[in-house]
């Protein structure tokens, strides 16, 4: 699945109640392929490359929903 499919699919995740759970599961399993959490391969390895001392993709995005709730 490559450019627009991706993206497409990536639409459908906006709904899922467990996007933020599969994302971080992608993230932390190194998942190649496919959209995950409604990221797409290429945003999964960007944000691997900029942030490579995260060691728990879930604590890192609770962390950030936090930090956002609070500002």
């Amino acid at each position: 699945m490559r450019g627009a499919a991706q993206r497409k699919a990536a639409v459908i995740c906006r709904h899922c109640p467990v996007m933020m759970e599969c994302g971080a599961d992608a993230l932390d399993n190194r998942v190649e392929f496919g959209v995950w959490g409604g990221l797409t391969e290429r945003q999964r390895r960007a944000m691997l490359k900029a942030h490579p001392e995260v060691e728990s993709w879930a604590d890192f995005f609770a962390a950030q929903r936090k930090h956002k709730s609070a500002v």
